[in-house]
């Protein structure tokens, strides 16, 4: 339960979501959604209305590799967040291939489509739409647990509505890796999750807020 969301009801109506994602500084879409016609109506939806960024990650990017050709109906800037299996399905080949050489992998598929790609996992990959490339170091193997990324997806979201995309792509991928770091010094590598990690978030902004990184 989130008590302080805002939330908008969904109906099989999608006009009333349609106004929604064109007036929103930032659209996620993709976690929890399921494999199903329903998502991919919702997917088309935020392509075609999205004015500002959209995220895709999860099940959105999921349906999206069935169909790449959606990324043409794009109106706004796309952020795509897939882990190594979902970036072997966008790109039609091995997990084993993409892990061989990620940051190749990512810069390549965001130059083609003109998206930002966040190829999750060891040493997270930012690769952007004009080929600059940047590879995040925090983070640990305590994070490599169901709904991980989805928290990564809901940072990421946050921080768009605060900052320019490449600024907060950065930092949302650093900001979540240094919460999952905190989370192992405090609870073990073992016990984190994507619970944990969450209850971590206020000390690194704490600590962001006093100075004590940069």
């Amino acid at each position: 339960a989130v008590p302080e969301a805002v939330f908008f009801p969904y109906t099989d109506d999608l006009t009333p979501i349609r106004n929604q994602i064109r007036q929103a500084d930032g659209v996620l879409i993709g976690c929890g959604c399921g494999a199903s016609p329903q998502t991919d109506h919702l997917l088309c939806a935020a392509l075609e209305n999205a004015k500002k960024t959209l995220i895709i990650d999860a099940d959105g990017i999921n349906r999206l590799s069935r169909n790449i050709d959606l990324l043409k109906t794009e109106h706004a800037p796309v952020i795509l967040t897939p882990h190594p299996g979902e970036m072997a399905r966008l790109c039609g080949t091995s997990v084993q291939k993409v892990q061989e050489n990620r940051l190749q992998t990512a810069k390549d598929f965001a130059l083609l489509h003109g998206v930002t790609v966040v190829l999750k996992g060891h040493e997270t990959v930012i690769a952007m739409p004009d080929g600059r490339c940047f590879v995040n170091h925090s983070g640990n193997a305590g994070m490599a647990t169901g709904g991980s990324g989805d928290l990564l997806a809901g940072i990421l979201a946050a921080f768009l509505c605060i900052m320019p995309l490449d600024d907060a792509v950065c930092a949302a991928v650093f900001v979540h890796g240094l919460a999952g770091d905190f989370s192992a010094q405090r609870y073990s590598m073992t016990s984190t999750t994507p619970t944990t990690i969450l209850k971590c978030l206020p000390f690194v902004f704490r600590e962001i807020e006093q100075g004590k990184i940069v």
